[in-house]
């Protein structure tokens, strides 16, 4: 069992910088594919980011490629999502998510554990 804890979110201007940080529980946390996820009110669910197991994968949205940067620390337990020239719509609930199998899908259904997600919002 992994327990994911999003933090970090909150309030910022369009073009501005935010850095959400997932922390996890449980000693399996390097073997597993992480991923960032969003939802906007009414939308589905989108795959943002993802990093694989040893972080030498990563993929990204092509609406946050160059702005967003995933990275993880596997001997903290933590998976971060810096946010850079944010937009206003990038505003949205966003959720980290595990996969056990180390890689790092775009669906979101393939993950076995979520966070509770946190609130960005960017202002324009």
């Amino acid at each position: 069992q992994v327990q994911l804890v999003e933090s970090g979110g909150g309030l910022v201007q369009a073009g501005g910088s935010l850095r959400l940080s997932c922390a996890a529980s449980g000693r399996t946390f390097s073997t597993y594919g992480m991923g960032w996820f969003r939802q906007a009110p009414g939308q589905e669910r989108e795959f943002v980011v993802g990093i694989w197991w040893s972080g030498a994968n990563t993929f990204y949205a092509d609406s946050v490629k160059g702005r967003f940067t995933i990275s993880r620390d596997n001997a903290k337990n933590t998976v971060y999502l810096q946010m850079n020239t944010t937009k206003p719509e990038d505003t949205a609930v966003y959720y980290c998510a595990a996969n056990r199998d180390g890689t790092t899908p775009t669906n979101p259904y393939r993950y076995d554990y979520w966070g509770q997600g946190t609130q960005v919002t960017v202002s324009s």
